[in-house]
């Protein structure tokens, strides 16, 4: 007799937490899709003034603790008017996630030893236009990264943000 009474208080118990369980699923799924993810992507830099006496700033740019290019010469050579590719920089990327803001940091170095360089500026990818991006969508953030540390300088540089 009591094996009946226990089998029907399980019963209950299963049919009591399954309902619980059911409703905890969707909430944290929720939680999961409002929070918003974006790769961040190196999507176009310009020259608009670099007045070194060799008439060129070789770049990199720092990303995440990373140094782009990592491989080929180790930097890029821009001049006043240039345009530099993300091919150029070995495709700098990185993942944004929430509402943390990226940033790129435009380095100049000075070969022939090529290390981190000194920091120009920064180019930031901002989580909160992310944040409004359907899923799939992707729009440009453009900065002027300008300074006078021992020439005026400036470039424009555009990150591309891709929603996850």
């Amino acid at each position: 007799m009591h094996a009946h009474r226990l089998i029907a208080t399980l019963a209950l118990a299963a049919g009591v937490a399954a309902p619980a369980a059911l409703t905890a699923g969707p909430a944290a799924a929720t939680t999961t899709a409002t929070t918003a993810s974006c790769v961040i992507t190196l999507y176009d830099i310009d020259a608009n003034n670099v007045a070194e006496r060799d008439g060129k700033d070789e770049l990199r740019f720092k990303v995440d603790g990373n140094l782009f290019p990592k491989f080929s010469a180790n930097y890029f050579s821009m001049k006043t008017g240039g345009d530099g590719d993300p091919a150029d920089f070995e495709h700098p990327s990185t993942l944004l996630v929430g509402s943390e803001d990226v940033k790129f940091d435009l380095r100049e170095v000075t070969p022939p030893i090529v290390g981190e360089g000194d920091s120009l500026g920064k180019a930031t990818a901002h989580g909160s236009v992310c944040a409004g991006l359907a899923v799939g969508a992707d729009t440009t953030e453009t900065t002027i990264v300008e300074g006078t540390d021992e020439t005026d300088y400036t470039y424009t540089v555009r990150l591309k943000l891709t929603r996850q």
